[in-house]
């Protein structure tokens, strides 16, 4: 990862680009000062990049198994490719975890149910929306990369600092 310090030590901002990429591939856009946009946009490229190119390597087999009767029953699993499963895991350790929140008015069991399954929702996000989008807008374009964007908007009241939005091209 070849950034500038912004005036913090390596683990310091290493954690804090961790979290602002989190934040930037979970809600769309962030809100921060124009040095670390421009570095958290640069971490979020690379890491889209990653999962455009992999999203499609999926290995499907089928698998014979018994059901409740003892009757055999062929079902099809589908599992990550090689570059897919590695890929996944170069992501996850960038990226925080974050987890959906229950609705107002949710109940629990029916905030369970949708969320069954999903260990790490940002990440399959990524692999299940953000990445067949941006692979469809680089075959539409004819570029890969440029997926995020930053755009300078106010200076911060108290130390004058520039602010800048962080945010995913539609």
């Amino acid at each position: 990862m070849d950034t500038k310090k912004l005036g913090k030590p390596t683990d310091q901002r290493l954690a804090m680009l961790s979290n602002l990429v989190t934040d930037l591939l979970w809600y769309g856009h962030i809100e921060t000062t124009f040095e670390r946009a421009k570095a958290a946009a640069r971490l979020a490229n690379e890491i889209i990049t990653l999962a455009v190119n992999s999203y499609e390597d999926v290995v499907s087999a089928e698998k014979v198994t018994l059901d409740n009767n003892g009757k055999e029953k062929k079902v099809v699993v589908s599992k990550d490719g090689v570059k897919k499963l590695n890929a996944r895991r170069k992501i996850i350790a960038i990226l925080n975890d974050k987890q959906y929140k229950r609705a107002k008015g949710e109940k629990l069991n029916d905030y369970k149910v949708r969320t069954q399954g999903i260990e790490m929702p940002l990440v399959e996000k990524i692999f299940d929306e953000i990445a067949p989008r941006f692979a469809e807008r680089s075959k539409d374009v004819g570029q890969k990369g440029g997926y995020t964007r930053v755009l300078k908007t106010s200076i911060r009241r108290g130390d004058n600092a520039q602010m800048a939005l962080a945010e995913l091209v539609r």
